[in-house]
């Protein structure tokens, strides 16, 4: 039986909770065990996170989808395998579980629930890394989820962990990642002054990819039709 929009919201909270708790906390592990080595924080950041996706995506995907990104979400939209009236649901609860994830973080580190980020991640070419991280993400997804539908937890996984270093940004491309970010003075943090452009990036990604898609993978009409909710 297929989960109803509200079971499905909730899997999209607890995995963005999850996957940002993930993201969080290995920064902070990562950053007191090498005693402020960025090379190797970004290190263990990189395969905490590849591998935390991994399993979230695996394990969430045929309950909601596994999007934990409105991104993801958006260009699922505008494909039309998503209704637009659960978006916004999947987009609330995306950002609440990226809070508690943070908040969960700071907390299994003895530190206070947020505090706001001072690390600075501005100009044009962060931005354009964000683009470049976000456009690559979406086409991963789309692209692998035609081979397998198991296969795109393996190709997000592998494919954010090298964006991790590839891109100026640390590739975020997920605009409840990039806010609930903004709340964390870590080695993960974005200032809260950086982040409306980040997001505004990664949306404006997901709306080119979906163009894309129409002309270099188009889908079937079952494809397309938007998962019902059995509220």
């Amino acid at each position: 039986m297929k989960a109803n929009l509200f079971q499905r919201a909730t899997a999209e909270g607890i995995g963005t909770a999850l996957l940002l708790t993930a993201v969080v906390g290995s920064g902070i592990m990562g950053e007191r065990l090498s005693h402020g080595d960025a090379f190797l924080t970004l290190l263990a950041n990189s395969i905490a996170t590849g591998a935390a996706l991994a399993a979230l995506i695996f394990s969430f995907q045929e309950i909601s989808g596994a999007h934990f990104n409105p991104a993801v979400s958006l260009a699922a939209a505008l494909r039309k395998q998503l209704a637009w009236r659960e978006f916004p649901v999947y987009v609330a609860a995306q950002v609440i579980g990226a809070l508690v994830g943070v908040a969960s973080a700071h907390l299994m580190f003895g530190l206070s629930l947020f505090s706001i980020s001072t690390k600075v991640r501005a100009g044009a070419a962060q931005c354009f890394s964000e683009f470049v991280a976000t456009v690559g993400l979406l086409l991963i997804i789309a692209a692998s989820a035609r081979h397998s539908s198991r296969a795109v937890s393996f190709a997000v996984a592998a494919y954010i962990t090298g964006a991790y270093w590839f891109t100026s940004s640390t590739s975020f491309a997920n605009p409840a990642v990039t806010l609930a970010r903004s709340l964390s003075d870590t080695f993960v943090g974005i200032r809260p002054a950086d982040a409306p452009a980040f997001v505004a990036t990664q949306l404006a990604a997901a709306i080119v990819v979906a163009t894309l898609l129409k002309w270099i993978l188009p889908i079937s009409n079952e494809d397309q039709e938007p998962r019902e909710s059995n509220e």
